[in-house]
């Protein structure tokens, strides 16, 4: 493997067994001793830690709003974004098939590698030490978050959960309008093609009744998620 001391220089943290790290490291294409059991834990407590910081973070924050942005901290191509700006695609080890096919640029590679450096962070330490870990590699992400991810309206919120997951973006129906010019009722549908979804809201205006509808497709969305 590369330089290791300056591969735990950027991460910021010093292995007392090494070996460890480098089994984050080994992909399962150099043989059956390689990063997956790693990865499964390490899957988990960034799940956990995540959901810590983030409750913790936005007090006013409904559980539908903290879903999306856990989401967006721990899906794939964000966790493949952290592993290169630490770049551990240069000490990844992999079997000869992905070595020469460029493994080590892979996202997918690189986000189960960065899962499975985690969990061997917590393996090597306590819990509190890996948390202080992964909060040191996603701070200036959640700050982002705070400076106002989370107060976008609805309908930009699931416009950009489904841009994340490249799913089609979602149509909205006007379906009706009751009451009186002074005291109107709209309903909207809002229909997704993938995943398949039909919801309805209601406001007293168009506008209204859409972020309604938007707000109900989120939260349907994120608690399938879970």
């Amino acid at each position: 493997m590369a330089d290791v001391a300056r591969l735990q220089r950027a991460l910021d943290y010093v292995f007392t067994d090494p070996q460890l790290l480098t089994l984050a490291l080994t992909h399962r294409s150099a043989g059956g001793h390689n990063n997956e059991r790693l990865e499964f834990l390490g899957d988990s407590i960034l799940n956990h830690i995540i959901a810590e910081a983030l409750y913790q973070q936005f007090p006013q924050a409904r559980e539908g709003d903290m879903s999306r942005m856990r989401a967006s901290l721990v899906k794939g191509d964000t966790l493949a974004e952290v592993a290169r700006e630490l770049q551990l695609g240069d000490y990844l080890v992999l079997g000869p098939g992905e070595r020469k096919s460029g493994g080590h640029r892979r996202s997918s590679i690189l986000a189960d590698a960065f899962e499975a450096v985690v969990g061997a962070v917590l393996l090597d330490s306590t819990v509190e030490r890996c948390r202080m870990s992964v909060l040191g590699w996603f701070a200036v992400r959640l700050e982002q978050l705070s400076r106002g991810a989370a107060d976008k309206d609805a309908k930009t919120q699931l416009q950009e959960y489904l841009q994340g997951r490249r799913n089609p973006l979602p149509e909205y129906e006007l379906l009706g309008v009751q009451g009186e010019d002074h005291k109107q009722q709209f309903r909207v549908a809002c229909r997704l093609q993938k995943p398949a979804l039909i919801v309805e809201g209601a406001g007293s205006s168009r506008r209204k009744a859409e972020q309604a509808a938007a707000r109900c497709a989120l939260q349907r969305l994120t608690s399938h998620a879970n």
